[in-house]
């Protein structure tokens, strides 16, 4: 008998009020797109079956951008209310949307532009072949972004609070962990203030300049 397929889904959290930044970080223009749009498109690409975008701080102007740039029947967008407090509450938004439909959760952030579509379908992929609760990107000193959660750790997912992610359960279940190495250079990044938006223009501009000059 043929063993059931995994569903995965991918949770994009892009409620936070950026404080830090001083405006609208999901709607920073990063060549000719937005921070948002740039990570979505990636997500979208990927071979994650559905993808929840959780909004909250200024959902409904992200919402139009989105709405008519994607027009992609495996999105959803849902509004986290309570995004105030913190991003426990988008993880748990998103995890109510798929807990009845898909085995596998993937949370991926909406502000770390360098995150590629090969790397989630690498990450997919490893942590499916591997059948331990917990996958995640090895970063230098610990599991990094993206992380992906199989159904077993849903119940702990829904009961997190504060401004803390599930980075905790991976300490608890040391020994159940898949960690993946990035097949190409991992860029960690994330945009939080005027000056990480400085650099990745940058490094945007450096990318552009090197492909030209092939």
């Amino acid at each position: 008998m043929n063993q059931r397929v995994q569903r995965v889904a991918g949770i994009l959290l892009a409620a936070g009020a950026s404080t830090r930044m001083g405006k609208t970080k999901q709607l920073l223009p990063l060549g000719g797109q937005t921070l948002i749009e740039r990570v979505l498109i990636e997500a979208l690409t990927s071979k994650l079956e559905r993808i929840v975008l959780v909004l909250g701080y200024q959902a409904g102007d992200i919402k139009k951008i989105i709405t008519s740039s994607f027009p992609q029947p495996k999105l959803s967008i849902i509004e986290n209310r309570q995004f105030k407090q913190g991003i426990s509450s988008s993880i748990i938004a998103g995890i109510s949307e798929i807990e009845n439909t898909h085995d596998h959760a993937m949370i991926l952030l909406g502000d770390m532009p360098f995150i590629h579509r090969d790397l989630i379908n690498l990450l997919l992929c490893r942590h499916l072949q591997s059948g331990l609760p917990l996958g995640a990107i090895k970063g230098k000193d610990r599991p990094a972004h993206p992380m992906i959660f199989s159904r077993a750790l849903y119940p702990e997912l829904l009961i997190l609070q504060g401004d803390v992610g599930a980075r905790e359960l991976f300490t608890k279940y040391k020994d159940q962990v898949c960690l993946i190495v990035p097949e190409r250079p991992y860029d960690g990044r994330d945009i939080d203030t005027p000056e990480d938006y400085a650099g990745f223009q940058i490094s945007l501009k450096n990318q552009v300049d090197e492909q030209n000059n092939k």
